[in-house]
């Protein structure tokens, strides 16, 4: 797709729909608004609970950031995907939120964990619960850094690339943050019994 702003230059992103939506929304079309949400909401919002740890409050950043969208489409350059472009706006948001807000209650699991694909069978729904709550148990029991990372490349299945790009540090802080965080879990999920850390 190319830079809107510099016609002649290309950046290997292809225009999927999410882009094409963004540059519509820069053009002021309210209703690819409607369709960039419904294309892209239920990953911005599994993020947000993971980050935030409740669902009221991921709700509203959530708001914040189809907003930003909205009021910024026309800042998207396109160097990154558009996805990682508005979870780099998430990203921001949720560490604005958790300042403001550190006395939020922590996520109810059960809950979480049912956000599922509509396809999964109920036996499915609950091993994923029952998985869910022992790596996330772990999870939380890391740093916020090692947790962002973490989140970021195997829950998004965001690049090295992006997960910098996202958090604004340099790609090898990503890779030693990754290195550090598996190990760790590893550690953790060894001690709550299960036989194999992190993939």
């Amino acid at each position: 797709m190319r830079d809107m702003d510099q016609p002649g230059e290309t950046t290997g992103f292809s225009a999927g729909p999410e882009a094409v939506l963004i540059a519509a929304i820069a053009k002021g079309d309210a209703t690819a608004v409607k369709r960039l949400y419904a294309l892209t909401h239920v990953r911005l919002y599994r993020y947000l609970v993971r980050q935030l740890r409740n669902e009221a409050t991921a709700e509203d950043v959530m708001n914040e950031v189809y907003l930003a969208v909205w009021q910024n489409a026309g800042r998207y350059e396109a160097r990154s995907a558009p996805m990682t472009w508005i979870l780099s706006i998430a990203h921001n948001k949720a560490i604005s939120s958790l300042r403001k807000r550190r006395e939020a209650a922590g996520l109810d699991e059960e809950t979480a964990a049912e956000i599922a694909d509509e396809d999964d069978t109920p036996e499915v729904v609950e091993q994923k619960r029952d998985k869910a709550q022992l790596i996330r148990a772990c999870i939380d029991k890391l740093g916020a850094d090692h947790k962002s990372v973490l989140d970021l490349v195997y829950y998004q299945e965001r690049s090295v690339a992006e997960a910098a790009e996202i958090l604004a540090i340099p790609e090898a802080t990503v890779k030693t943050r990754m290195f550090y965080a598996r190990k760790k879990l590893s550690e953790l999920l060894l001690a709550a019994g299960v036989d194999r850390g992190w993939p």
